[in-house]
């Protein structure tokens, strides 16, 4: 189910609160094991390879995903902040061991996991430097492709309960 929800405050960001019929800590395990994340990680029929998931301040997140028309993509970052069962934050803007990146598309994530009735709530929160980058980020699909993944990943946390 998808929350009515304010704007943000900061008109850089974009952001998504789903309530999930899944226990935070199915969540959790379906966010921090390479198995499951490559599950739900590229809305279906994309795949997606986890090359790197070291879920540590400093750590490497590095996927690489493709598309069902053959488009693929890298996406490569760095974790800033890892709270287990309650929050990842990661940015595009540095790549693993805080080395410095020029992306084609700066971002900094915040996941947010929360408890919810029976199941979780659960923030995405993309942060850009500027409106421009915002908007380029939302065309390129921002809400489409995260709730059809934020979908897929309550599937897979369903299995895992």
């Amino acid at each position: 189910m998808t929350l009515s929800i304010p704007q943000p405050a900061d008109t850089r960001n974009l952001v998504i609160t789903r309530v999930l019929d899944a226990p935070r800590h199915a969540i959790w395990r379906a966010w921090s094991d390479p198995e499951w994340l490559k599950v739900w990680w590229n809305p279906k029929p994309g795949t997606t390879d986890v090359i790197a998931l070291d879920l540590q301040p400093g750590g490497a997140f590095h996927t690489r995903v493709q598309g069902p028309d053959d488009d693929r993509s890298e996406h490569i970052g760095c974790f800033l902040e890892v709270i287990p069962h309650a929050r990842i934050v990661f940015t595009s803007m540095l790549t693993a061991g805080w080395r410095p990146a020029i992306p084609p598309l700066a971002f900094t994530t915040l996941i947010s996991l929360s408890d919810y009735a029976l199941g979780s709530c659960c923030t995405v929160q993309v942060i850009h430097q500027d409106e421009t980058t915002r908007e380029q980020h939302e065309k390129s699909g921002f809400f489409e492709g995260w709730n059809t993944a934020i979908s897929q990943l309550e599937e897979v946390a369903c299995t895992l309960r």
